[in-house]
């Protein structure tokens, strides 16, 4: 990128004037403007040449005038597999100046991305359980680096050329837009609109009122003229406009054109090129324009022209010496060539003592205009010299994939190797390197070998093995539909009698098809594959026997799940611990689901002394089996355990790269936080659940997330994203009639009823529960009654209160407290307008059940009744008790909507609350100190009190982490870096 004193120097740097975009320099200044208040997204979006990077230059021009530092970076066209390229183009260079500032664990997962880093991360051996971080932890941590970078002074993040992004860039640009860095931060990203995937274009959307979208269009005939300046003909201009559209960068192209001024040269010449406007294709350089800039550069001298390719071929960013080697050129003449280029103004000088084309279509152009067989000995050489050096398999294996030889031992092992590298952060870069891999692998290579032997052992790396790795890094890419047809190619490969190869296959197969919605191909293939199998006590047939009755768990099916368990016994001598543990995880919610509750609970503690005894190694083919455990330890009220188990789980499957069964994971913890009351933990989670079933693209694990973020959203007072995650819940519902499909529509209509819409939102949750009898659970059809029962006590009809009463009582298990709490509440309701004092009392006695499983909010919710039935009884002293209970509770947990509801009733009744300079009243008046929110207000002045953030956390029933989490943004917003910093401030707004 050019700054401004570069072209203030005219004609010696080959740079255009900027002619018009006034609305587009606009927007970029309202962006900037708003990055100094917080986060923001600016895409601007346009076609080949439109003028994008020019502006992206203004826009660090801009920055820079306002003392904001920037950082900027590209994707390369030749160059779309490698790994966050634009990302670490742009950061690299910084990393190591910071790195110093960064903790062990960090340093290890940067550095498995950021070359800088690289050798300071100092990560353990690749083949270390340990180092396969899941990719999520990844975009985290990068989100924490980017707070560290814009911190004190803000920052603009400028990435270019982005519709050339792989998807490990556009999954962490997603990631960053749905969870904003709480910084100054501007991410700036420019792309073609036909060539951006759907993720890519939908980013503004994502970022809400933080992004903003400008469309880069062509130059108007005036502006055209102008751009030309005043020696070009009006003809001429004439001519040229209608022959590039007004694209200024094919404007230019052509006015370079030698011969411009003679017939040959204008409108006719051009039209004789084949190209007019309109016709162009996107994806390739018009025709004429390309004609231009081939003229352009078969004019060099013949060593320029020579290096031009071999830098086409070596880097987007380049090196000379690479570049030399890759045309074959002596170092001295390849310098001299490169002096040349620079004059011509085809390369210019980037950081480094590196090069970089003055556009990406001129190295297109100049990469093109190679003859075939040369451009794959360039490859060949490059990737020779790069293996001299000791580069790494993923800087080679560009360079292989696009120059070995069939059946080439060394290009294989260094594909396969750097798949292996990437497969955790980059799954889709690394199922394009192992398809490339088996593409070069004989058919005799099909018998097995060593996995991962390369020509120095004599053995190319085993077919199988591969298949097996590509399958599952295409799982975890999102990329399920490429993924099932692997699979079923390997089941092709696969003899009848390697079960246990055959089994790992069709359950992951299985995985798939159910993330395509393919419920039924899902279960047919496991069927299939038992049939083969003639010993059903092996470890392989109880592998699948499992998952069939994980299926049947999902559809509330209570006697076929448990028809299928009473043919499994308990444990086997040849089972692992882990599908011993896998097995007795299934038990539970199998007892729980027929309403043996004790049995459940039974099985529940068995299963719990299984699971902890066994390894985390034991749980590689097994593991979203044990999930079962953690939902039905939910669904009975255990939520300490499942609370413990589910955070191994995650862990389990984060260290072991299992991403296609993170999100279930994620969402399941996520409901147990809400359950217990921990609404913004909660949130998090389903957050992150909910991106996970982004990024697999599966519809099933992405409405899990999305349900939880719906009903954490709709406690805490979040009513309008509560309603759009439900509709987007229910919008991916497959119409399978499995249990999630129904709980999407119970979250929508909890959701539209506490956004004040009741009869709305009534009528959703009785269609959403349709006659109880499948779909749902017994817990949540009794939170459904339960709130129906409220809602319509609440428009005054106590007969149909009391009938959802009685149907809540009588769903409720009696051996179940926080259920039988709910039933008491939903009595309370139906009484509380006929006899207030019995639905005092009735409310009383739920809030106790409630507190005593755990069910805080709840609790809070039967609370906040008994006050305003005992107020209704006129009983006015132990109403306001119950009422300031009520609202402690509620903001403890960080529900707004219902503690400010609790607040309005204590003020019925006289209790001053708060005072008018309190903080609550601060909040309501959004008379804050540093624009921080009620949580983080509330955190600074326990910190100002000197509470460190463990007292915090006992105190808020928060967990330390969403206590530092907080903590960090309060630094930022005060623009301060210690606890020491938070206190003084503090005590200064008083």
């Amino acid at each position: 990128m050019e700054g401004r004193a570069a072209r203030d120097a005219g004609a010696q740097t080959g740079v255009a004037p900027l002619v018009g975009r006034r609305d587009a320099l606009d927007a970029l200044h309202r962006a900037l403007d708003g990055a100094e208040a917080g986060y923001g997204l600016l895409a601007l979006v346009g076609e080949p040449g439109a003028g994008k990077t020019r502006l992206l230059t203004e826009l660090a021009d801009a920055a820079t005038e306002r003392k904001l530092p920037f950082l900027a970076g590209r994707a390369a066209e030749f160059e779309q597999e490698m790994p966050f390229g634009a990302v670490v183009d742009a950061l690299d260079d910084r990393l190591e100046e910071h790195a110093l500032d960064l903790p062990p664990a960090a340093l290890r997962l940067l550095g498995s991305v950021f070359p800088a880093l690289a050798d300071i991360a100092a990560d353990p051996p690749a083949a270390s359980p340990v180092s396969q971080v899941a990719r999520y932890q990844l975009h985290r941590t990068v989100r924490h680096l980017l707070e560290r970078l814009a911190a004190p002074s803000g920052l603009v993040l400028i990435l270019d050329d982005l519709h050339w992004a792989d998807d490990a860039t556009v999954e962490l640009l997603d990631h960053l837009v749905r969870h904003p860095p709480r910084a100054r931060l501007l991410l700036a990203v420019a792309y073609r609109p036909a060539q951006a995937s759907p993720r890519l274009a939908a980013l503004v959307d994502a970022a809400g009122p933080q992004g903003v979208h400008v469309s880069v269009d062509p130059l108007t005939r005036d502006e055209v003229e102008q751009f030309l300046g005043p020696d070009v003909s009006r003809s001429r201009c004439e001519a040229l406009y209608k022959a590039s559209g007004g694209n200024p960068f094919y404007l230019e192209a052509l006015a370079r054109m030698d011969g411009a001024d003679d017939p040959a040269g204008g409108r006719a010449g051009l039209e004789r090129h084949g190209w007019e406007r309109g016709v162009a294709n996107l994806t390739e350089v018009p025709p004429a324009v390309r004609t231009a800039l081939q003229v352009e550069l078969s004019a060099l001298p013949p060593d320029a022209l020579l290096l031009a390719r071999g830098a086409a071929v070596a880097a987007d960013v380049f090196e000379p010496a690479l570049a030399a080697v890759a045309a074959e050129m002596d170092q001295a003449d390849a310098l001299a060539a490169l002096d040349v280029l620079t004059a011509h103004d085809v390369v210019r000088p980037a950081s480094g003592g590196r090069f970089r084309f003055r556009h990406p279509l001129v190295r297109h152009v100049a990469y093109a205009s190679t003859a075939a067989g040369w451009r794959l000995a360039a490859h060949d050489r490059v990737s020779s010299r790069l293996t001299e050096l000791g580069a790494p398999a993923t800087v080679r294996a560009h360079h292989v994939v696009r120059s070995a030889r069939f059946g080439d031992r060394d290009a294989i092992a260094t594909l396969v190797d750097a798949a292996r590298v990437v497969g955790v952060q980059a799954p889709g870069t690394a199922a394009y390197w192992l398809e490339a891999a088996l593409r070069l692998m004989p058919d005799e290579s099909d018998a097995p070998g060593t996995p991962g032997t390369g020509a120095a052992h004599g053995a190319h790396p085993d077919r199988v093995e591969l298949l097996v790795e590509l399958t599952h890094v295409q799982a975890v890419s999102g990329r399920a539909e490429e993924g099932r047809q692997t699979a079923r190619a390997l089941l092709a490969l696969l003899p009848p009698e390697d079960t246990v190869r055959r089994a790992r296959t069709v359950q992951l197969c299985a995985v798939m098809e159910r993330q395509l919605g393919r419920i039924h191909e899902a279960r047919a293939i496991v069927l299939d594959e038992l049939r083969r199998i003639t010993d059903r006590r092996t470890p392989e047939a109880v592998l699948l026997r499992i998952r069939l009755v994980a299926d049947r768990i999902q559809r509330i099916d209570s006697r076929g799940s448990q028809a299928v368990l009473d043919t499994i016994p308990e444990s086997a001598p040849e089972w692992s611990p882990g599908l011993t543990a896998a097995v007795a995880s299934m038990r539970p919610m199998v007892s729980y689901a027929r309403g043996e509750v004790e049995e459940a609970v039974a099985y529940a503690q068995t299963a719990d002394q299984l699971f902890s005894a066994a390894s985390d190694h034991d749980f590689a083919d097994c593991l979203d089996c044990v999930l079962w455990l953690v939902w039905a330890e939910t669904f009975l009220g255990m939520y300490d355990s499942a609370l413990r188990h589910v955070e191994r789980l995650v862990t389990i499957a984060r260290a072991t790269g299992q991403g296609y069964i993170l999100g279930y994971m994620l969402a399941g913890q996520a409901r147990i936080l809400f359950l217990q009351g921990r609404l913004e933990e909660a949130a998090a989670f389903a957050d992150e659940a909910t991106a996970v079933g982004r990024e697999l693209r599966s519809q099933e694990t992405l409405a899990y997330g999305l349900t939880q973020q719906c009903l954490a959203a709709s406690y805490m007072g979040e009513h309008e994203r509560a309603l759009r995650a439900g509709d987007e819940a229910v919008a991916n519902d497959t119409g399978s009639g499995e249990w999630w499909t129904h709980m999407a529509h119970v979250a929508r209509a909890i959701a539209i009823i506490n956004a004040g819409r009741h009869e709305e939102g009534a009528e959703a949750l009785i269609a959403a529960c349709g006659d109880g009898t499948q779909g749902l659970d017994f817990s949540t059809l009794v939170i459904c009654a339960e709130i129906l029962a409220y809602v319509r006590a609440a428009q005054g009809d106590s007969v149909d209160a009391l009938k959802w009463a009685d149907i809540a009582e009588a769903i409720a298990v009696p051996a179940m407290d926080g259920d039988l709490g709910l039933g008491r509440l939903a009595r309370a309701h139906g009484l509380r307008a006929t006899d207030p004092e019995r639905a005092a009392a009735l409310a009383a006695e739920a809030a106790e059940l409630l507190t005593k499983t755990g069910r805080r909010a709840e609790a809070g919710r039967a609370e906040l009744a008994a006050g305003v039935a005992l107020a209704a009884a006129g009983q006015r002293a132990p109403a306001r008790e119950r009422l300031r209970a009520a609202a402690e509770t509620f903001e403890s947990c960080g529900m707004r909507g219902l503690h400010a509801e609790a607040v309005r009733e204590q003020r019925r009744l006289g209790v001053r609350v708060p005072s008018p300079g309190g903080r609550a009243s601060a909040v309501a008046r959004g008379d804050v100190p540093f624009g921080l929110s009620p949580r983080e207000l509330e955190i600074a002045t326990l910190v100002a009190e000197g509470c460190s953030n463990q007292q915090i956390a006992e105190r808020l029933f928060l967990s330390v982490r969403t206590v530092e989490t907080h903590l960090s943004r309060v630094f930022a917003k005060i623009g301060v870096s210690s606890r020491v910093g938070v206190a003084t401030a503090m005590n200064r707004t008083g």
